[in-house]
């Protein structure tokens, strides 16, 4: 159970940015009863904070008009979580810009009590990751945000884009949803200039203009499985197609991270990507734990024999020498 000093915290943050909420929706939030809704509204009244109550059947509990709390007030646990969130994002390339995270960190920081401040501190110096940083491009955060709230309001978007050829369209998106897979941020939605479902890096978009047109996002669509079956399709100079004898499942975690698809067979799991680079598919094979059977292309063999003869060297490299 909280500490009741943490749900009058909450309590006040909800009346801060919901006004008229009765003592009954209250209540529910933080489950708990009205008669203990009562107690937190005096204990906030007796600190000064001037919460009404008007009755009658628009009425509920509201600061005062013109009355506006300090711009931070969080508990050591919604410190952290806003904290470690933030080192979260920049480790992961999910940020929009390096200086907002860093910008954003040293608000917090600045406005939290010393006894607050230093844990938190330490615990940005000292924390330390198991995966590598992205390097992402980051994408503008009023695009970002744009096609967010169009998304949730199911209206129509006009975007300035710029292809990888540097060719710039202009051109209606309908946005199914925002995504963000190995360091980028996407649009997958329908196209109008193309009449199709079409996905679209958000970085490559230069603005966004709303539209008052509204959309149907079509039942049971799931973008982050289009995206990823996409960008398996994508246009890379090989087509991949292995056959890995191992479980569904514990594949698919493996794999969690890169753009292949994955099918169920007697035979085991055939997974079906594009790769530009074959020396990185046999390393990524290589890493897995379950024997596989390579259907196309017939050069992925070569990559794999090589990467063998470099590991066989390596492995057999005396002290003092260095493998080739």
């Amino acid at each position: 159970m909280s500490h009741p000093l943490t749900r009058v915290l909450t309590l006040l943050e909800l009346l801060q940015s919901n006004a008229g909420l009765t003592g009954t929706e209250l209540a529910d939030r933080l489950d708990t009863d009205v008669r203990t809704i009562r107690r937190y509204i005096a204990h906030l009244r007796d600190l000064g904070i001037p919460v009404e109550a008007e009755r009658g059947r628009y009425g509920g509990y509201r600061l005062a008009r013109g009355y506006r709390m300090p711009p931070l007030v969080l508990t050591n646990d919604e410190a952290l979580a806003v904290v470690l969130g933030l080192l979260a994002a920049e480790r992961l390339g999910m940020g929009t810009t390096v200086l907002a995270a860093v910008g954003a960190r040293a608000k917090i920081e600045r406005v939290l009590p010393d006894a607050l401040r230093e844990p938190l501190a330490a615990m940005r110096e000292t924390l330390s990751f198991t995966a590598n940083a992205v390097i992402a491009q980051a994408p503008g955060s009023n695009i970002l945000l744009a096609l967010a709230r169009a998304s949730r309001a199911r209206t129509t978007v006009g975007i300035n884009y710029q292809s990888r050829r540097q060719d710039q369209t202009e051109r209606d998106i309908d946005p199914y949803g925002v995504v963000f897979h190995t360091g980028r941020w996407y649009l997958v939605g329908h196209d109008h200039l193309r009449d199709d479902l079409r996905t679209f890096r958000i970085d490559r978009i230069a603005s966004v203009t709303p539209r008052t047109k509204a959309f149907t996002t079509p039942d049971g669509f799931d973008a982050v499985a289009h995206l990823t079956s996409t960008l398996a399709q994508g246009p890379y100079r090989w087509q991949v197609e292995v056959t890995i004898h191992g479980p569904l499942n514990e594949i698919a975690r493996r794999l969690a991270n890169t753009a292949v698809t994955l099918t169920a067979q007697p035979s085991g799991v055939r997974m079906q990507a594009r790769a530009e680079s074959l020396d990185g598919m046999a390393h990524m094979l290589a890493s897995l734990e379950w024997p596989f059977t390579i259907h196309r292309p017939d050069e992925l063999r070569p990559a794999l024999k090589n990467l063998a003869e470099q590991l066989t060297a390596a492995a057999e490299c005396m002290p003092g020498e260095l493998s080739r």
